[in-house]
């Protein structure tokens, strides 16, 4: 938990040398795991960086978007503009769970202040840009494990992990 009482959540669909995406798009399709973003996201705030929020069609409904960039003088229709992590995390008061959202950059810059990661596990690689960062096993532990195998209706083997930053 930070100060202000949260558990500050990363959450991530990654490839198995953690890519993220491809010239700022997600490479694979996995709808379970969309929703499993959006029923996890669903009344929270979410922080992402300015490539990110640009790459989606709209501000994703149901949450306040909260876009974190170096640009000054930036504004979007439906979400608030920061220029920092503190202004940022400020701007999730009160919400006790906020998401961290992507991309890599962002979730590099929030790894210290995250408390738990939810991270979907695609057991398969994707030519990759842009990457998760690394997840030190000294500092976090893996507490919740769901695999999901190919099917008709899932193009990949994948898991989702909780994990759990150790006290």
């Amino acid at each position: 938990m930070n100060r202000l009482n949260q558990e500050i959540t990363m959450i991530a669909a990654v490839a198995e040398d953690n890519g993220l995406g491809l010239d700022n798009k997600l490479v694979w399709h996995i709808p379970r795991d969309l929703k499993h973003f959006k029923d996890s996201t669903h009344g929270h705030c979410i922080i992402m960086g300015r490539k990110t929020f640009e790459s989606l069609p709209k501000a994703l409904p149901h949450r306040k978007n909260i876009v974190l960039s170096r640009r000054k003088n930036i504004a979007y229709k439906d979400a608030v503009v920061v220029n920092s992590v503190e202004k940022a995390i400020e701007q999730t008061k009160p919400d006790p769970k906020p998401y961290i959202v992507g991309g890599g950059e962002i979730y590099e810059l929030f790894m210290k202040y995250s408390s738990c990661i939810e991270l979907t596990r695609i057991h398969h690689k994707f030519k990759s840009d842009t990457f998760f960062p690394k997840i030190n096993l000294n500092k976090w532990e893996v507490v919740k494990r769901q695999d999901v195998k190919k099917s008709e209706v899932e193009n990949y083997n994948y898991s989702f992990l909780t994990y759990k930053r150790k006290t």
